[in-house]
């Protein structure tokens, strides 16, 4: 199987090997858009298909170990809904900032401490629905791509470009050294978001943790802060429900 939307993952031009960051310790996936979407990648390595009988019969996984549903439980985290199916797989390699930057995507996100693995999920798939070319994250303080992450982002993450910075200050700096425009999201800021965004730029939508927000060096970071405009009974939006619009008002602009 093929999927035009995998990630397009750009190669070291000494090596001709993708530029990784980050722990290649196999992993498992689970339920049927993140299997489907990992099967569909050439760029994922599978291990192992298990699903039960009904499963593997619905999906055509031909190449899948039968199982019943109590036994793929004890293979998963307590509590995965796997839907009768999962896969072990070699995570995906995440790509540089210099050769995310290189392949030029239109919109791209950052995430300042992000750490709740259902909330990077679910920005992986608003990213992917309104064509945002990479996401961002900190090596430290962000969860990896799990299995968790991957069931959240209902087959994203095989979509959407994953880059580990050390510094999402010093990132931001090279992202505006390269024609990004780096706007953060804030409640308290003056500007509203869609007056920010330069109609046919590059922009970095950058976003803070769950709760703390932005850190003032991040912000700093930032060309703009700006923010999305509400009622004033709200005072906040959960971080997945902030990107989603926030992907939504960029990708009708730029």
């Amino acid at each position: 199987m093929t999927n035009k939307k995998t990630r397009n993952r750009p190669f070291d031009a000494k090596s001709g090997k993708p530029r990784s960051v980050g722990s290649m310790e196999p992993l498992w996936l689970w339920g049927v858009h993140a299997v489907e979407a990992a099967l569909a990648n050439p760029d994922r390595k599978i291990l192992r298909q298990v699903g039960t009988p009904n499963a593997i019969k619905r999906l055509g996984l031909d190449q899948a170990e039968e199982m019943k549903a109590r036994d793929i439980d004890k293979l998963l985290p307590a509590g995965a809904v796997h839907q009768g199916v999962a896969v072990h797989v070699r995570p995906l390699e995440a790509v540089a900032l210099d050769d995310l930057i290189a392949a030029g995507p239109q919109i791209v996100a950052v995430l300042d401490q992000v750490s709740d693995p259902h909330n990077l999920g679910a920005v992986l798939r608003s990213a992917a629905a309104f064509g945002v070319g990479g996401v961002v994250l900190q090596t430290r303080h962000s969860p990896a791509l799990t299995g968790i992450v991957a069931k959240a982002a209902v087959g994203a993450v095989e979509m959407v470009a994953e880059t580990r910075v050390v510094n999402i200050a010093r990132a931001l700096d090279q992202l505006a050294d390269a024609g990004y425009t780096t706007i953060g999201l804030a409640g308290g800021a003056a500007a509203d978001l869609a007056a920010t965004i330069p109609a046919g730029e590059k922009i970095a939508l950058v976003f803070g943790a769950e709760g703390a927000g932005l850190r003032p060096a991040v912000a700093k970071a930032c060309v703009w802060t700006a923010r999305i405009e509400m009622q004033p009974v709200m005072e906040s939006l959960n971080i997945s429900n902030a990107a989603a619009i926030a992907f939504y008002v960029a990708a009708r602009q730029v």
